[in-house]
């Protein structure tokens, strides 16, 4: 394991974690969600590892061990220009092998934003209960002419996972932020507006996973971005019993199976087989779990 520090586009100072297994077949990038911060993915980057594959992970700029404001961005484009930083260097590190983005929640709505603006850069891309529309309604009863610097409660906390154990563990967590700025919202918004008008330009691979019992961001985000999509590559699965930290839930093992299962997919399409039903690669898959 190998941590360090770079420098974004604009010089913002990010915290980056490497874990790398020998010769590894391929890189993931973890991108993480509002609030918290890259080290509430050991256990999902221990079971990549454990497969080979090599594992990249950032605090987002104002979160965790990141430089910046607090939980704000000044413009959505910032979250994705941060992700294309450190897909640059990822790839100047790693020639020739393939590249792989899972985000969640927030971190999935980065890397969807990435994707629509930079297509083919990653070989696929998974999301986790991703804000893709904001079906829920989340901070929409923001008072429009806030000062972006007002700063309100995470209430996040209860809402994130079916085990008690990993609310608890959230609550407790130093490096979970405790506030969320109007900014941060207010950029939300604006790339959500740009990403339902141009969701079309995603062409890439992917696989779209969401809890159907997800209190915090509505399944149908996941649905509607699916249906949006130009890519031939898509499949999309729902969990039914699952919160919104599908990684953290009781039954994460299948979860990331799943995932483990569609990456190596990727790379050896003509090796393994799909067991859900369909030949094709756009599959829609309602999980009991």
């Amino acid at each position: 394991m190998e941590s360090k520090i770079i420098s974004s586009f604009d010089g913002t100072k990010l915290f980056l974690k490497k874990d790398m297994p020998i010769n590894p077949k391929a890189i993931v990038l973890i991108v993480h969600g509002l609030c918290e911060h890259q080290g509430r993915y050991d256990y999902l980057t221990q079971k990549l590892n454990q497969k080979g594959f090599g594992v990249y992970r950032f605090d987002h700029r104002g979160h965790g061990k990141s430089d910046g404001i607090r939980v704000y961005y000044d413009d959505y484009t910032q979250i994705f220009e941060d992700v294309n930083v450190l897909v640059d260097l990822i790839k100047k590190e790693n020639t020739n092998l393939p590249l792989f983005l899972i985000g969640h929640s927030m971190g999935g709505y980065a890397i969807s934003l990435y994707g629509s603006h930079f297509p083919s850069k990653a070989d696929g891309y998974v999301l986790s209960g991703a804000l893709t529309r904001n079906n829920a309604n989340i901070g929409t009863a923001l008072e429009k002419d806030l000062d972006p610097m007002t700063y309100l409660p995470n209430e996040l906390g209860s809402g994130i996972c079916s085990d008690p154990k990993v609310v608890e563990a959230y609550a407790k967590d130093p490096l979970v932020e405790k506030e969320i700025s109007a900014g941060l919202f207010y950029s939300l918004f604006g790339g959500l507006d740009w990403l339902k008008e141009n969701s079309h330009r995603f062409v890439d691979p992917i696989l779209v996973l969401h809890g159907a019992n997800d209190g915090l961001v509505s399944e149908k985000d996941s649905r509607d971005f699916f249906g949006d999509i130009s890519s031939e590559n898509k499949t999309l699965k729902i969990y039914a019993k699952l919160y919104h930290e599908i990684f953290n839930e009781y039954s994460k093992d299948e979860v990331i199976g799943d995932v483990l299962f569609w990456l190596e997919k990727q790379l050896n399409p003509r090796h393994l087989d799909i067991s859900y039903g369909s030949s094709d690669d756009s599959m829609i898959a309602d999980m009991g779990i």
